[in-house]
Order: structure tokens, then C-alpha cells, then sequence
């Protein structure tokens, strides 16, 4: 019998996780699929509970992480990948931001899916394989004014990232920060946060992303089908990449801001090269 992989999803209720979810499971794919909100699953799982768990899960209440990781595995017995998708924007000025309203970007973005991979990590190290998907964005490498927040969230990320890469690669478990671009999901719309600013100084910088933000909701060009689709074929593979980039604008963006600040940092070499004690 061929073997088939188990899915682990965060965050499936709408957009990107559910589209993901979906088409893992039109793929064949095990499926363990999760949201705060367990009853806007149901029709996941109707017709194909053999192949796919629905749980409730919010990734900040550990409770919660512990029993949905444990009836994963009592179900399929395996995690294959886990793909850390929860996640919502917040957008302020850095002058204006509600202090509770940051903690809670950083409490879902950030420890809930520091918390989640630990507890996934035994598992995967059991089984001398998996992968584990985090989902942080564009602005996980890229600082917007007006989101400041949320790009410092999945900078942290990233920086996770790269050193659980580095941690787990020898026991077989690979690592990648899928970095979508402006996908046709709630991001912009229903899900999004925001304390308006309401100081003019930034009525050209934060303001004016505000109105953007608005005004490209429900008709940004990327796919979550197609971006599930191009995930699934990367965390099947034989060696998923650190980087993935998800639609046209986020690899031009990301490919633009590398070499500016590959070009800056060369400009700088000899400056900051000696900061270092003069060789003996």
C-alpha cells in the first residue's frame, strides 16, 4: 500500500488555509485540519472522515495545541507536515499602536506558532522525517509603513526559521518560510486590524497604505488554490527550499530588496570591517 502523508493545517477556517486543506484533501492527502471556529470545517471533512480530522484550535491557548497535536497522532499516528498558517495582519503607525493589540499580533503570529512546532517537533523527530511549512509573507523580509507590527511578527519568523532549519536538517526534517504576496483571501478584509491614525505627519506614509490596503481587497491577482497547490508539490518533494515566494509581485519585491540591501551592506564592507581589533 502506498504510503500517504498527513497534513497538519492551522488557520483553514478561511483564505489560504482553507483552500489548502481543500485541495490536500481533493489530492489524496491525510488531512488534520484546524480552526478556532471548528464548525466552518464541517464541510471538509463531510463524506471523508477516514481521511480528514477537523479540530479546534487556537493557537494561543496551549491546551488546545496539546490535545489537537494528540488526536492527530492518535488518528493517523504520524505528522508528515505541519504547515503554520494562523495568522492574521494589524495595521497603526508605530507612534499610535494599541499596546494590547500588538501583544495579541505577537500571541497568534509569533508564540503560537513557536509553541505549536514544539509540540509537533517529537513527533517528526520520531519519525526521522517531515516538513514544516511557516507561512509569514512578504513583509516577513520587507518593512510597510503602516504595518510594522505584523512585519516584525514574521520577521521573527523568519529568523525562527533559519536556525530551526539548521537545528533539524540532520535528523531529517526540512524547514520553509512560504512569503505570499497579495493573495484574494480575508487578510485585507474581514480579518484585518487596524487603529487609524490620526496624526497628520503620517497621512503620506501610513495613510495612504491604509487606503490601499482598502481599496485592493477582493482583487489582489494571487491564487490561494494555486499557491496551495504549488506548497503541496514543494512539502512532497525530496529537499523543500528555505524560500518560497508565492506569485509574481512577491518574488519581484523580494528579489529587489535583496540586492539593495546586499548593495548597501558592500558599499559599507571596509567601514565596517573595522570595527574589528587591528590584525596582530
Amino acid at each position: 500500500m502506498a504510503f500517504t502523508p498527513v497534513w497538519f493545517i492551522t488557520g483553514c477556517s478561511t483564505g489560504l488555509g482553507y483552500a489548502l486543506a481543500q485541495r490536500a484533501k481533493e489530492r489524496g492527502l491525510r488531512v488534520v485540519a484546524t480552526a478556532r471556529d471548528v464548525s466552518q470545517l464541517a464541510a471538509l471533512a463531510k463524506g471523508a472522515e477516514d481521511q480528514v480530522l477537523t479540530l479546534a484550535l487556537d493557537v494561543t491557548k496551549s491546551d488546545q495545541i496539546e490535545a489537537a497535536v494528540a488526536a492527530a497522532r492518535e488518528k493517523f499516528g504520524r505528522i508528515d507536515v505541519l504547515v503554520n498558517n494562523a495568522g492574521y495582519g494589524y495595521q497603526s503607525t508605530a507612534e499610535e499602536a494599541v499596546d494590547s493589540e500588538v501583544r495579541a499580533q505577537f500571541d497568534t503570529n509569533v508564540f503560537g506558532l513557536f509553541e505549536l512546532t514544539r509540540a509537533v517537533l517529537p513527533t517528526m523527530r520520531e519519525q526521522r522525517s517531515g516538513n514544516i511549512l511557516n507561512v509569514t509573507s512578504v513583509a516577513g523580509m520587507i518593512g510597510f509603513p503602516g504595518s510594522g507590527f505584523y512585519a516584525a511578527s514574521k520577521h521573527a519568523v523568519e529568523g525562527f526559521t533559519d536556525s530551526l532549519r539548521a537545528e533539524v536538517a540532520p535528523l531529517g526534517i526540512g524547514v520553509t518560510g512560504v512569503e505570499p504576496g497579495p493573495f484574494r483571501t480575508d487578510w485585507a478584509g474581514r480579518s484585518l486590524r487596524q487603529t487609524p491614525t490620526r496624526i497628520a505627519d503620517y497621512a503620506d506614509t501610513v495613510g495612504k497604505r491604509f487606503v490601499a490596503t482598502r481599496d485592493m481587497s477582493g482583487k489582489q491577482v494571487g491564487d490561494p488554490v494555486r499557491a496551495a497547490d504549488i506548497m503541496i508539490d514543494i512539502a512532497n518533494g525530496t529537499s523543500a527550499p528555505r524560500h518560497l515566494p508565492l506569485g509574481a509581485w512577491a518574488v519581484q519585491a523580494l528579489v529587489e530588496k535583496l540586492a539593495q540591501r546586499t548593495a548597501e551592506i558592500e558599499s559599507l564592507r571596509d567601514l565596517s570591517a573595522s570595527a574589528d581589533f587591528p590584525a596582530e
